[in-house]
């Protein structure tokens, strides 16, 4: 049964990637919140593409869901970093579902108009509730 192989062998590398994950993801009933398991190594570049990575591998778990990546423990993010997610942010929003990154420290006149960022998790939770009513309404 090569599904039963390729199946068991996926759990194993799940379970290793688990180990490893740059992430630590929270759920609500409103939203997922996704944020760095270790802060300092969001200061490096490399650091920044470990968790991007880490995101978009897990990405289709999160598809259907609202999301907040908190960023709120990294001081002056460099926005370059943050623009990372713009395609993903883009796909979420055509799949009517919030995408919404807490971070504080940058110029938030210079994100781009697909990219939802605030500076607390409060305005995040509070943009996504506003999102969900308007989308119930039709908006």
């Amino acid at each position: 049964h090569k599904d039963g192989c390729h199946l068991s062998a996926g759990t194993t590398n799940q379970k290793r990637l688990k180990i490893l994950s740059p992430m630590k993801i929270d759920k609500t009933e409103l939203y997922y919140s996704i944020s760095p398991s270790d802060e300092e190594l969001l200061k490096e570049d490399l650091g920044m593409e470990m968790f991007f990575d880490a995101f978009v591998k897990k990405n289709t778990n999160f598809k259907n869901m609202n999301l907040i990546l908190d960023f709120s423990g990294l001081i002056n993010i460099d926005l370059n970093k943050i623009l990372l997610f713009s395609q993903i942010s883009e796909a979420h929003r055509k799949n009517e579902k919030s995408f919404v990154i807490v971070c504080d420290g940058i110029e938030f006149d210079q994100v781009p108009e697909e990219l939802i960022v605030v500076p607390t998790f409060k305005e995040a939770e509070d943009i996504i509730e506003m999102e969900e009513i308007e989308r119930d309404l039709g908006i």
